[in-house]
């Protein structure tokens, strides 16, 4: 399973969705490029500053003190990941929104 941590600093994606053989899992797949995405846009299209480390099964952004730009970015990241999550099922995707800023696992 997929679980995506958001809270007012930071996301977090951890894990494989084991919905197909690795190569050929769509669900990791998307959920992949959909946080990937973000990182570029952030970079690319705000001046916000954040920090990130991508490795196999993790992906993990830090930001604080976003412009609307940038948070604009990370609802449009939230409502992908959500029709991802609604569309494959909550077996594979697990969605943590913590709006105080702490994590919530």
């Amino acid at each position: 399973m997929i679980v995506v941590n958001i809270t007012q600093t930071g996301l977090t994606v951890d894990g494989h969705a084991g919905y197909a053989e690795t190569g050929n899992d769509i669900v990791c797949a998307a959920v992949s490029a959909l946080a990937q995405g973000l990182i570029h846009s952030l970079d690319a299209l705000t001046d916000d500053r954040i920090s990130y480390q991508i490795r196999d099964g993790h992906i993990d952004i830090e930001y604080e003190n976003l412009s609307e730009q940038g948070k604009l970015l990370i609802d449009s990241f939230f409502i992908a990941v959500s029709d991802t999550q609604m569309t494959y099922g909550d077996q594979y995707v697990k969605i943590n929104a913590a709006p105080d800023g702490r994590k919530t696992e």
